[in-house]
């Protein structure tokens, strides 16, 4: 267990550290505070590279193994004498895992505030041990949180009628660093060299590890039935993100069943994303369920036309900024793509100004860190 011995007033406690959206959020919304000295983070499953971040930082990082099922008891009672002895004020958890297992110790371990927090809309049946956590969780929410913050509206009111407790919700969607997300801060000729991708290709782009949840697959059969408009126009599709990479059989054999590995350039897990997005001269984003998009913010933060899916809170971030489709159906996807290729290159430009005028005035890290400190704040004073 590696650890950074202070006194601490709020502890987070997530799943696991790696890079992806919860974990993105909270990195930044710890490195985002004005005193950090009083905050630490516990991940259950490993350091991963946000906790390696945070560490040089000068956070304190707490791992566990909970990984390993033989561990689970002995892991869980090391996690409550943990936060027996550090007894933070505010416990905030992500993510099912740690909402369960992290809320219930600290619950345990005497601790004054417990805030779960939801970031996903919809959890599939057929992901079997989750669903029956949330299921699990659902009827703890009534004992176990005194508030429970949800990433979308959507997943508020999905997680309703799956049984958690309505009075103690609240929405704070995700804000976006609008310094890093800038496109007058990266070139546009770089970026493209990265990829190795010519000036006059046409790439839309995709961001989001491989999962069934992020439509990879939707966007690969919608792009099979446009095969002659991307010969034409000279178009690819640029993937990233976690195993969309050569080594992914399932992935590869979808492009090798429709003839398209030519028309794929896939760059897998990255982390300078303004980069990729500065590569792409449109983004698509294909997700069956969504909580609140972050890859689709960020590329309405670098001006991009944008299409997505109607998954989560989609609409609430987009509003008329993008063009919108139904989840899980290759044929409107394809209609989509096909519409904003179609555009002319001013309305291309213009769709994507007024996605990011809309982001950058509604969207912001500095209103999604407010939300956060006035809940805890208001907690504290009502103890």
């Amino acid at each position: 267990m590696h650890k950074k011995n202070k006194s601490i007033s709020l502890v987070h406690i997530i799943t696991g550290l790696h890079v992806g959206g919860a974990e993105l959020m909270l990195k930044q919304l710890v490195l985002a505070a004005k005193v950090k000295d009083d905050i630490g983070v516990i991940s259950l499953t490993g350091m991963g590279l946000i906790g390696e971040e945070l560490q040089q930082a000068g956070i304190s990082v707490y791992t566990f193994n909970f990984h390993q099922p033989m561990r689970l008891l002995s892991q869980f009672v090391l996690l409550w004498k943990l936060l027996k002895k550090v007894q933070p004020e505010v416990v905030q958890t992500w993510l099912y895992h740690a909402d369960f297992f992290g809320g219930l110790a600290a619950r345990l371990a005497g601790c004054k505030h417990v805030v779960w927090g939801i970031r996903n809309t919809n959890v599939p049946h057929n992901n079997r041990q989750t669903y029956w956590l949330m299921r699990l969780c659902a009827r703890l929410s009534t004992f176990i949180p005194q508030k429970i913050v949800c990433v979308a509206e959507a997943a508020r009111q999905q997680h309703v009628r799956y049984g958690y407790q309505e009075n103690k919700m609240a929405v704070i969607g995700n804000g976006f660093d609008f310094t890093r997300f800038d496109p007058t801060q990266v070139s546009t000729a770089d970026a493209r060299r990265t990829f190795k991708i010519t000036q006059d290709e046409f790439i839309i782009g995709c961001i989001g590890r491989y999962h069934l949840d992020k439509g990879q697959d939707v966007l690969v059969a919608a792009a099979a039935t446009l095969k002659p408009l991307l010969a034409a126009k000279n178009i690819r599709f640029l993937l990233v993100g976690r195993s969309c990479d050569t080594n992914n059989e399932n992935l590869m054999r979808l492009l090798n069943q429709h003839e398209l590995t030519a028309y794929f350039i896939l760059a897998g897990e990255r982390y300078d994303v303004p980069v990729c997005l500065a590569a792409m001269d449109m983004y698509c984003m294909p997700s069956r369920t969504e909580g609140f998009p972050n890859g689709l913010g960020e590329a309405m933060a670098m001006g991009l036309p944008c299409l997505a899916t109607q998954a989560g809170d989609t609409v609430q971030l987009t509003a008329d900024s993008a063009i919108l489709v139904p989840p899980n159906d290759a044929q409107a996807l394809a209609h989509g793509l096909e519409d904003i290729l179609n555009m002319p290159v001013a309305a291309q430009k213009q769709l994507g100004a007024h996605a990011a005028q809309r982001v950058r005035a509604l969207f912001s890290l500095e209103r999604t860190c407010t939300q956060f400190n006035t809940l805890y704040q208001n907690l504290r004073e009502a103890s």
